[in-house]
């Protein structure tokens, strides 16, 4: 898949009440603002991630693409052209195609985690890029890798520096924004359990430091319908994509939703178990308009409670 590329991979309720069970005072941070709130209508909502859209075409006809096959919404990267900023944000407009998410870029590159300074300093400019971005487009959530652990860095001291940065320069932005951070789990070593994520989000003591889930990235550790339901109320956000995983070959690989190891009517029902209204995005391969309406149909049978794959 062209997500490992592009984005630097390396080589419920009950959730929220068990957690303040032992952490006293931490559950009253998810009674205020910063929630995810549902359109008009509720219920879940189709967005596409724009790097499966065409990149040949303008943005105004990507997104007319887009909402032509049934998107509601969209996710953008970073971008820190000011000139193709106001395009995007044109072509928002124009096509009615909601900008509901900004991808941050720099993450991985300079992670928070880093014991270099200069290093954490251009995360943290990316991250104001991308505050600069959803204001501008009108987004009300940034995804956000907090952390890579890697040979230089240990697991605790990812943890402390990253939260550091994250209290004390990224959390000041959310708050007066009011846009929402929500903490990817990937590929970089690091929260590895459901129960680490939401210690580690309640730490903040904010309802602007919330769980962006990818439902396909712990495949190989877990079962995206526990990560929903321990993380309950905490999700701002869901990534959908399917992962295959040949452990007798010792392969794996990206697929189409329902064509991997994911049980999406497992997915849906915690889901509704933790009362999550929202964004349902999909970050999979690019494709025509024949292949967008089809997986936009794989999403519907996934909102029904089906497997994907009719």
């Amino acid at each position: 898949m062209k997500r490992i590329d592009r984005r630097g991979f390396l080589g419920t309720v009950g959730g929220v009440g068990a957690l303040a069970a032992l952490r006293p005072g931490l559950a009253s941070a998810w009674e205020g603002p910063g929630q995810a709130a549902p359109a008009a209508g509720g219920g879940l909502k189709k967005a596409v991630y724009v790097s499966m859209l065409p990149e040949k075409l303008p943005y105004a006809e990507r997104f007319q693409l887009a909402r032509d096959v049934g998107f509601e919404g969209i996710e953008i990267g970073t971008i820190d052209n000011d000139a193709e900023a106001q395009e995007i944000k044109a072509a928002a407009q124009k096509t009615g195609l909601k900008i509901h998410s900004v991808m941050n870029a720099d993450h991985w590159k300079y992670p928070f985690s880093s014991d270099d300074p200069a290093v954490v300093a251009k995360g943290v400019a990316g991250m104001e890029q991308s505050f600069k971005n959803a204001k501008l487009w009108g987004a009300d959530a940034i995804l956000l890798v907090p952390g890579v652990v890697d040979a230089k860095t240990p697991y605790e001291a990812a943890w402390k520096r990253s939260q550091q940065v994250i209290r004390e320069r990224v959390l000041p932005m959310a708050s007066d924004l009011k846009i929402a951070v929500g903490i990817e789990e990937v590929w970089n070593k690091f929260l590895l359990s459901p129960v680490e994520m939401a210690r580690y989000i309640d730490e903040f003591q904010s309802p602007w430091i919330r769980a962006y889930v990818d439902v396909g990235n712990m495949i190989f550790y877990g079962f995206p319908q526990d990560w929903i339901r321990t993380l309950g109320k905490r999700i701002v956000r869901i990534h959908v994509k399917d992962f295959k995983l040949e452990r007798g070959k010792g392969a794996f690989s990206w697929t189409n939703l329902g064509e991997g190891d994911v049980n999406w009517p497992e997915v849906r029902k915690a889901l509704a178990d933790v009362g999550y209204q929202g964004w349902i995005t999909t970050e999979i391969d690019d494709g025509d308009a024949a292949y967008l309406k089809d997986v936009v149909a794989r999403l519907d049978r996934f909102f029904a409670g089906q497997k994907p794959v009719a």
